[in-house]
């Protein structure tokens, strides 16, 4: 039997604005039939980059972005900010849900990280998937993933750390403390690690790209075809652009909320991430939500649904709240990567109840 086709292309170094808007473009062009499935292979010029429902200012130091000439992006996946420049590799396979086998979000999440993990192996460095959406060689993190699913459309996308400036990184990112005390780590650059420390030598990038769509075709049972990005996706992939993910409206949509007068926050922390609710109260007593604002790292698909969630949750009472996000995801088509309802839940509620 013939193996479904994978096309393979490579779009080089682009700003981190610029290859998000090539995904999204790319997302179009599978849904309206222009582009088969693909793999995708690009490199970044200095960015930090936010995930889809993160406050940008809550997880980038912008003023450091603005001084060392770092640009600031948000991914269209969900997840925790990262900073990527021409040290990391960027991959991301859109294609069909059937072209997998189906499956939950979870499921899909296992079989492409394993499948990373095997193309990286090949290279010499001992790999191994980590869930909930990690890559790590020893424990230490080489390599991050997330993705969703778009309809019968599915964009998964990964990294990997070619080489490692802690200096840089970590003045970019606003790393939480409970995140390196959660580990007994002190200082978070002991938990990620590069091609370069583990190989001793720079990474052959054309080496590594090689190996990773090779195993992406044994692990996923595809036919590799090498070829090159259309002219359609180009041409999509500027409108985006322009229209909206190179935009400082789309990168900031979501800044600091927190800080807002009258706003209160919540944090809710599990296997999934953590989700932090940003809530303002209404009627007597303050009495019901009249608006709630929900970010985190977490993964969910379509992420759009995190937009009817907080409309669900309008004019809910303190008692209502988990019986509101309860009935939501009842009655959602959703997938979630190993957060719960009762974390949305709670996050809210902990808003709610805070002064």
């Amino acid at each position: 039997m013939t193996r479904p086709s994978l096309r393979v292309i490579d779009t080089g170094l682009r700003t981190g604005r610029e290859n998000i808007a090539f995904d999204q473009a790319m997302i179009d062009a599978h849904q309206a039939g222009e582009i088969s499935d693909s793999l995708h292979f690009y490199q970044f010029k200095p960015v930090a980059l936010v995930g889809r429902h993160q406050a940008t200012r809550q997880e980038v130091r912008v003023d450091f972005c603005k001084a060392n000439g770092v640009e600031v992006g948000r991914r269209i996946t969900g997840g925790g900010a990262i900073f990527l420049d021409e040290n990391q590799l960027g991959w991301a396979i859109i294609c069909k849900r059937s072209s997998l086998g189906g499956g939950a979000l979870g499921d899909v999440t296992k079989k492409i990280c394993e499948a990373a993990a095997a193309g990286l192996s090949k290279l010499g460095v001992e790999a191994r998937y980590r869930p909930r959406n990690d890559i790590e060689v020893a424990g230490r993190k080489i390599s991050g993933t997330g993705g969703f699913f778009d309809g019968d459309t599915l964009i998964y996308q990964g990294t990997v750390i070619g080489d490692l400036n802690p200096d840089i990184m970590f003045g970019v990112l606003n790393v939480p403390r409970e995140k390196l005390e959660k580990r007994s780590l002190d200082a978070a650059s002991l938990r990620v690690t590069s091609l370069k420390e583990e190989l001793g030598t720079a990474p052959d990038w054309e080496r590594v790209k090689d190996a990773l769509a090779e195993a992406f075709g044994e692990n996923l049972g595809l036919q590799l075809q090498w070829g090159k990005a259309s002219e359609t996706e180009e041409a999509r992939a500027r409108a985006s652009y322009e229209e909206e993910i190179g935009t400082d409206e789309f990168v900031y949509e979501i800044d600091d909320p927190a800080r807002d007068a009258g706003v209160r926050t919540g944090v809710a922390t599990g296997a999934g991430g953590t989700v932090k609710a940003h809530v303002r109260m209404e009627g007597p007593n303050d009495h019901r939500i009249r608006e709630v604002l929900i970010t985190g790292d977490f993964f969910v698909t379509p992420p759009r649904l995190v937009l009817d969630l907080e409309a669900a949750l309008r004019g809910a009472e303190p008692s209502a709240i988990s019986e509101r996000v309860d009935a939501f995801f009842r009655d959602a088509d959703v997938g979630l990567l190993s957060i719960a309802p009762a974390d949305f839940a709670a996050a809210v509620s902990d808003a709610v109840g805070a002064k």
